[in-house]
């Protein structure tokens, strides 16, 4: 009788367990659903541009449509023309985990993975859809990864906003031409190293301080788009435009890999989904846009003139060379995914 009684208390307890397990499975969708209902998180989004860039626009308007989908619970407020950290600063506070998001140059990310910045390095891209195609490679797929580790969750690097050209008084065609030229540039290695190699001084300057400088004879001349140079009336004070398409204007994309990964799943979906909208919905309005720009400032005294580009490409090939942390032999990658984008 007491052997059955004991048989028959195990199997009690043996039920118990099971039971027990059993709730235990089905926890993690309860939970996940509560948080998902709990959950809320606000977001400050920083980048340098004004306004009215196309950039800016579609920053905000990602912003507002998270805020739509998520019914409140990502709320990204967008701070423009530099009201908050940017360039360096601003994918510090990326790293550090604060509830940041960061609108920057690629080339920032390099302080953290050095390869990022010859995938933005200078003379590398002729077309918008170049750099489009080599941002969907394995390289660069690698690169991202190597930045998460890093605690920077790249969101997208897609975000374009025009070929940069040497904006001066001065017709430049040769590298020659920008001797004793005093050049603003972001406080960057690569641009101050690029920009050097031109033939120019490079004067790191933040954004908001170059119209000023510009007004009291500090530089010479800026390098920037065409979009930049009409929103921020640059043709008031500097009316050519060298084509020398050094780099290509682009912006990523950069939030904390664990505050990313601190949101809901279907809250990290909708936010990635957001950001590469808007860089699309972006590219296709610049490319559309890019001619009428151009002709805005032309009509407004604007003279652009074409250069001598294999003379600069020959004077900024140092920098692949000479940039510390580079991978050996990531200009060659660069170049042979390059080699196949063009077909050749």
């Amino acid at each position: 009788m007491k052997k059955l009684s004991l048989v028959l208390v195990l199997m009690l307890l043996l039920t118990a367990i099971v039971t027990g397990c059993g709730a235990e499975d089905e926890a993690p969708a309860d939970v996940a659903d509560e948080k998902v209902e709990d959950f809320s998180i606000e977001i400050q989004l920083s980048h340098v541009f004004s306004p009215k860039d196309q950039l800016a626009i579609e920053m905000a308007n990602a912003a507002d449509i998270i805020r739509e989908r998520t019914d409140g619970a990502v709320d990204i407020q967008v701070f423009d023309s530099g009201q908050l950290p940017v360039y360096k600063e601003g994918l510090e506070q990326v790293v550090r985990g604060a509830n940041f998001i960061s609108v920057e140059d690629p080339s920032y990310v390099g302080d953290y993975v050095p390869d990022f910045v010859a995938l933005i390095g200078p003379m590398l891209y002729e077309t918008y859809e170049e750099y489009a195609a080599m941002m969907e490679t394995a390289l660069v797929a690698e690169l991202k990864e190597r930045a998460a580790e890093e605690g920077i969750k790249i969101l997208t690097l897609e975000v374009m906003f025009g070929f940069r050209n040497m904006i001066t008084d001065k017709e430049i065609v040769t590298p020659e031409d920008m001797e004793g030229l005093l050049i603003r540039v972001p406080n960057s290695q690569l641009w101050m190293e690029t920009l050097g190699a031109m033939g120019a001084t490079a004067t790191p300057l933040p954004w908001n301080e170059a119209v000023p400088a510009l007004r009291q004879n500090v530089v010479h001349g800026i390098e920037g788009s065409a979009t930049t140079m009409l929103h921020h009336k640059i043709y008031e004070m500097l009316g050519n435009v060298s084509m020398t398409k050094h780099f290509l204007g682009t912006a990523g994309v950069y939030i904390n890999t664990d505050v990313f990964y601190s949101m809901p799943e279907k809250y990290q979906k909708i936010v990635q989904e957001e950001f590469v909208a808007a860089a699309r919905r972006n590219n296709e309005i610049l490319i559309a846009n890019n001619e009428d720009v151009v002709n805005q400032l032309k009509e407004k005294g604007v003279k652009f003139n074409e250069v001598d580009s294999d003379a600069f490409r020959a004077r900024t090939a140092v920098v692949f060379e000479t940039f510390e942390g580079l991978t050996p032999g990531i200009y060659d990658r660069i170049m042979e995914e390059l080699k196949a984008i063009r077909g050749n």
